[in-house]
């Protein structure tokens, strides 16, 4: 399935259905009276959180979705039927905002949650209800309130417990290849990867979700590389392993540009946990890695680990701190009762 992680779309709740005007006839009732029933309320635009998709394609193809209308009231004091809702089904981490793109409307996190984006109009009031002691016989009726209609913006922010930065062709894809069933396209030469790839990932019988981030270039967060719709994707990461290649020609000033691209889109980035760590290694003669690990600690960095995804070395060790990492702050968010994901390690991966 292709991956759209943008899409605008125009949605239009149901207009009220009219009052009905309606006098009572029967036979033997001289003076039945007014017996018009109120019009049904619309339909309302729903967004609801689904599980099984990562993506908003399906928005692509359609952009313009309207509730019914309510239907009309009837005599005998009948009231119409609500007019029929329309569902958006929508992936979690789906932020659905105003016409403007920035006033968030809804921020969709969890499975099952729903939000009223459009409320129906209330149906119109028919002629029973204009009924007095001066005016036995109205004729009055209400047509019923119209329906909102506005363009909205679907944004998806995908939802993962680690998420994988670095400049292009750093190793990113090839990582979550060999650990994971995902499958995202590799090859040498930049940019390889355009869109973010999520994959389960298996350590000591535990499990958590990664997502490769495409590469980010200096600039991202102005939109460089598209990197600005990339960095919405790492806001929701609870970890960040950033791949530098140890094989680049200034691995330092890469790891400098990834860290302010970082600050500069949101300070909240650079806060998080990063488990820095130096691919390709076996590329790389050892003393220049350790005096490139001393290089990066001088000027602030923690956490350096060395890997190599063709070789396999380091990788289960950088796994081991990912998950440690993850169950940490997860406790802490459940101490501060500020969860950000649902999260619970899995007892067999």
């Amino acid at each position: 399935m292709k991956f759209l992680d943008q899409a605008k779309i125009f949605i239009r709740s149901g207009n009220g259905g009219p009052g009905s005007v309606s006098f009572r006839r029967e036979a033997n009732v001289p003076l039945g009276g007014p017996d018009g029933g109120d019009g049904g309320r619309g339909g309302d635009v729903i967004a609801t959180c689904v599980g099984g998709l990562n993506t908003l394609i399906d928005y692509r193809y359609q952009q313009h979705f309207k509730a019914k209308a309510g239907t009309p009231g009837a005599g005998r004091d009948r009231t119409g039927p609500k007019g029929s809702d329309v569902i958006l089904r929508l992936p979690a981490g789906t932020q659905i905002l105003a016409e403007d793109s920035e006033t968030v409307l809804a921020d969709l996190t969890k499975e099952g949650q729903q939000i009223v984006l459009a409320r129906g109009g209330i149906g119109g009031k028919g002629n029973a209800f204009f009924k007095s002691s001066k005016n036995r016989s109205p004729r009055k009726h209400h047509t019923g309130e119209p329906g909102i209609e506005m363009w909205v913006w679907l944004r998806l922010k995908l939802i993962a417990d680690a998420g994988i930065v670095g400049m292009p062709n750093a190793g990113k894809s090839t990582f979550l290849s060999i650990v994971s069933a995902a499958r995202p396209k590799i090859a040498d030469y930049s940019f390889t990867t355009l869109h973010p790839n999520l994959g389960v990932v298996g350590i000591d019988n535990h499990e958590f979700v990664m997502a490769d981030i495409p590469g980010l270039i200096e600039g991202a967060h102005h939109g460089a590389g598209i990197g600005h719709r990339f960095l919405g994707h790492v806001e929701r990461c609870r970890v960040l392993l950033h791949l530098i290649d140890s094989t680049a020609s200034d691995p330092l000033q890469n790891w400098r540009t990834i860290r302010s691209e970082l600050a500069a889109y949101d300070e909240g980035l650079v806060r998080k946990p990063e488990v820095l760590t130096l691919s390709k290694s076996d590329s790389a003669p050892d003393d220049y890695l350790t005096e490139l690990s001393d290089a990066l600690r001088s000027e602030g960095a923690e956490h350096i680990m060395t890997m190599s995804s063709v070789s396999g070395a380091g990788v289960k060790d950088v796994l081991r701190t990912l998950y440690q990492t993850i169950a940490r702050e997860a406790e802490v968010e459940m101490r501060t009762n500020m969860p950000k994901t649902d999260w619970h390690p899995h007892g067999d991966a």
